[in-house]
């Protein structure tokens, strides 16, 4: 009889303490990208006074456009580890009307330059 009652006890504690969070780096989460992933290097070869063509040869098409135009364009990158903290880097590239790089944006995780 007690070894009935020590393993329903020890089944109602496993029960009790699964969604613990001390057991949460137990179970595996994959990393999660989504995006544009550019390197510093990558960021590094652009510069004002290059034409959307050039822009894009060289990062890729980027992942969103202005809907109210196509003056600026988003290169995204989202990096969601698998038991940390969500980042965000957002290169943003600002077009004038004869199709030429005039300003450079670089929030978040890449370290190159930054042209205004």
């Amino acid at each position: 009889m007690s070894c009935k009652t020590l393993t329903a006890a020890a089944a109602v504690l496993l029960m009790l303490t699964a969604g613990c969070s001390m057991f949460e780096r137990v179970v595996y989460r994959p990393d999660i990208n989504q995006g544009n992933y550019l390197t510093a290097a990558d960021v590094s070869k652009i510069h004002t006074g290059m034409n959307k063509q050039q822009v894009a040869y060289t990062l890729g098409t980027s992942m969103l456009q202005d809907p109210f135009g196509s003056n600026t364009w988003y290169y995204v990158f989202r990096r969601q580890p698998g038991h940390e903290a969500i980042s965000q880097q957002t290169l943003t590239l600002t077009f004038d009307s004869s199709d030429t790089l005039i300003h450079i944006d670089n929030k978040g995780a890449l370290n190159a330059k930054s042209d205004s």
